[in-house]
């Protein structure tokens, strides 16, 4: 059980928030909702949840700009896009815009429950990770969640935090896309192209010329691989 987790529920369908609300509170979690997307923004600065989900299809705003608000607001807290949209460019420009997960509807509510339990996980492992850490020329606070490279900072997101940590305890070994789902994100909750957008996400941070690549590494059939 987990009474000591608030979530904030940013759903605006009635019948949807109570469904959700009812199973989260059944797991031990508090739940806090906003039908709309400019409540949810302001209980995100007044309640400090620990993790949120996030309807795309809002009555007031683009969902899309309400994750960009939330993730300026937090870098580290999970934000969870729950929506009908399935297609790969819907999920990439969620996960763009600073979502950790995306879980398209329908789903089960023990489906739901399981992401949320595999994000709040990934936080509690990136508290416990080292103070910096240098990867060529940037430098990474997996623990503050912020990579600086030539001066300039970038947040990391916490599934971010968790991809360069097993990447770092596995360096210079080929880890192939199933693997990483399976280690990052605990359950099958993305396809391989969201991985390969992650990867593409942390070279743009990490790396000075992301598009040659010299620490995060495509080793052909096999997967990704960090070189030091």
């Amino acid at each position: 059980m987990n009474p000591e987790k608030l979530i904030l529920l940013v759903e605006d369908e009635p019948a949807m928030a109570l469904g959700i609300t009812d199973a989260l509170a059944f797991e031990g979690y508090r739940v806090v909702h906003a039908p709309t997307g400019r409540q949810g923004v302001e209980l995100a600065r007044t309640a400090s949840p620990d993790l949120v989900l996030l309807d795309l299809m809002l009555p007031d705003t683009n969902g899309y700009e309400v994750c960009l608000q939330l993730r300026r607001w937090s870098r580290t807290v999970p934000i969870l896009i729950l929506s009908a949209r399935s297609q790969d460019s819907d999920k990439i420009r969620g996960l763009d815009a600073g979502a950790d997960d995306y879980v398209t509807k329908p789903f089960s509510l023990g489906e739901l429950a399981a992401r949320v339990r595999a994000a709040l996980r990934r936080v509690e492992r990136a508290t416990g990770a080292p103070a910096l850490v240098r990867i060529g020329r940037a430098e990474v606070n997996l623990a503050g969640h912020v990579v600086v490279l030539d001066g300039k900072e970038e947040a990391l997101t916490s599934y971010e935090v968790e991809l360069l940590r097993l990447m770092l305890e596995r360096a210079g070994e080929a880890i192939g896309r199933d693997d990483i789902l399976d280690r990052v994100w605990g359950v099958q909750a993305i396809n391989s192209r969201a991985v390969d957008n992650f990867i593409v996400k942390l070279r743009k941070k990490i790396e000075s010329t992301p598009d040659r690549p010299q620490h995060i590494l495509t080793v052909y059939g096999r997967g990704y691989k960090l070189v030091l």
